[in-house]
């Protein structure tokens, strides 16, 4: 099970990438949220990753936040659901975002999303809700102490796959997370407000 992959970025689409480690490029496929907070061709790159095994073929997608993978996961946990559907809904709408319309049996907003369609959507509310509930928990996108670290830790991993230095993106981070103490706050947040202030 190939579970991360850091190496360099060859090339990247909105839909796949291709990073080298140790000689070999991998072709990952990803969705688009993933693919905004990548950098550009020569940038050092961490994903998660998903190796998806058929018969007839192996096939790795990737993912800039563990709570992508485990949204990645919980979809194609769904019958009908396979891992190209649930990179396109990955693609149209955040986690954050996804798991709050289960949570809440929201299965009109859920078919605004691109690939899902009404019986879809009530098949996703019937069996992910309780899921989506029980992990909400531990979700890097609400707010509580774990959750922070958990946020803090996933935006680190992304500006350091932008290219940023470990110490230049610490210390961005923890200015951000100073200004923003006793206020609710996502990755997506977190990040927009570290890039203001990180230097290479």
């Amino acid at each position: 099970m190939i579970a991360t992959l850091r190496g360099r970025l060859q090339s990247k689409s909105p839909t796949e990438v291709v990073i080298e480690a140790g000689g070999v490029g991998y072709g990952v496929s990803i969705p688009l949220s993933t693919f905004e907070l990548l950098g550009g061709p020569g940038t050092e790159t961490f994903l998660f990753t998903y190796l998806h095994v058929r018969e007839d073929i192996l096939q790795l997608f990737g993912f800039a936040t563990e709570g992508e993978r485990d949204a990645f996961r919980l979809l194609i946990s769904v019958t009908g659901i396979g891992p190209r559907m649930a990179q396109t809904i990955l693609s149209g709408i955040s986690v954050r975002d996804l798991r709050e319309h289960l949570v809440r049996g929201n299965a009109g907003a859920l078919t605004t999303v691109p690939g899902i369609g009404k019986k879809l959507a009530e098949r996703l509310v019937v069996e992910l809700r309780d899921k989506a509930a029980r992990r909400d928990a531990g979700d890097p996108g609400l707010p509580g102490g774990d959750g922070r670290e958990r946020i803090r830790t996933e935006a680190l991993l992304a500006l350091t796959s932008l290219g940023y230095s470990r110490p230049a993106a610490e210390k961005a981070l923890h200015a951000a997370l100073q200004h923003s103490a006793g206020t609710d706050i996502t990755v997506e947040a977190l990040l927009k407000a570290a890039l203001k202030l990180v230097s290479r």
